[in-house]
């Protein structure tokens, strides 16, 4: 869902370590690029069916989350919080989804991902959801 609509589609800003020649054009050493997110997410030479909401895209064929080396590097630059965010994420929607059953007032077809309002940060529309409990 993160990948459908980036809420922040636009990369901290990086300078390059050394000359880079990208799509034709060379990029002295020290020059700042501004990665944008959206075009990577959005790409059909990374993902296939890019607008396409299917999560089993990052599972192999037993069924074990594969982790695409193009989207999340591997090694020091991995988030010193990730292991505690997937723990404390798992721990809580574990509980939400044993106590609650979660429903749409409206079928999913009809809902849009597109942002109600785009800039420099998007901004997702307004969604509302039924909590029943179980």
């Amino acid at each position: 869902a993160q990948r459908l609509l980036a809420l922040v589609p636009m990369g901290v800003p990086r300078a390059l370590t050394k000359t880079t020649c990208f799509r034709g054009y060379t990029l002295p050493q020290g020059t700042e690029v501004f990665p944008l997110l959206g075009s990577v997410l959005h790409d059909p030479e990374v993902f296939k069916q890019p607008e396409e909401f299917n999560p089993d895209r990052f599972l192999d064929a037993d069924g074990r989350f594969q982790n695409p080396t193009s989207l999340f590097p591997p090694g020091k630059r991995v988030c010193l919080g990730e292991g505690l965010a997937r723990a404390e994420l798992f721990l809580l929607l574990t509980a939400i989804l044993q106590a609650f059953s979660l429903e749409s007032p409206c079928p999913p077809g009809a809902l849009s991902l597109q942002p109600a309002v785009s800039g420099l940060f998007n901004i997702p529309p307004a969604f509302q959801l039924q909590v029943r409990p179980r």
